[in-house]
């Protein structure tokens, strides 16, 4: 994986510009500071909340991948196994969804950020955040 490009910085949970500073306060699963964002980057300075309430738009992304989620195991079932029931498929979903559910809450700000921040490959060594994009 390329430093410099998004997917980057959204697999490694780092900064949207820098891509070296940590994004989230822990890890995904520390369900005490669960999805907890940090207020900016510790070696770029980039403020991560752009304005209050920035990351209510993530619920869009965390429903796109919890759709994504469940037509994946629903696909997984009805291609690969003979004769699943729906609870069975139900139950699939409801366990995979508990189980990678901080994980994708987790996921879905770092997709947020990144639409909006673009990556600088100077911010470090400037010293000074770059407007947002």
């Amino acid at each position: 994986m390329k430093k410099g490009t998004k997917i980057y910085s959204i697999l490694h949970f780092k900064c949207p510009q820098c891509q070296e500073g940590a994004f989230l306060v822990s890890t995904p699963y520390d369900l005490s500071k669960l999805g907890d964002v940090r207020e900016q980057c510790d070696v770029c300075k980039l403020k991560y909340a752009i304005e209050p309430g920035f990351y209510y738009g993530a619920m869009y992304v965390s429903y796109g991948l919890g759709v994504t989620l469940f037509v994946t195991i629903w696909a997984s079932c009805n291609w690969f196994l003979n004769d699943v029931s729906v609870w069975v498929q139900i139950g699939l979903v409801v366990l995979f969804s508990i189980l990678l559910g901080p994980y994708l809450f987790a996921l879905s700000k770092i997709i947020w950020a990144n639409l909006f921040i673009k990556y600088g490959a100077h911010a470090k060594l400037d010293g000074q955040a770059k407007p947002h994009s």
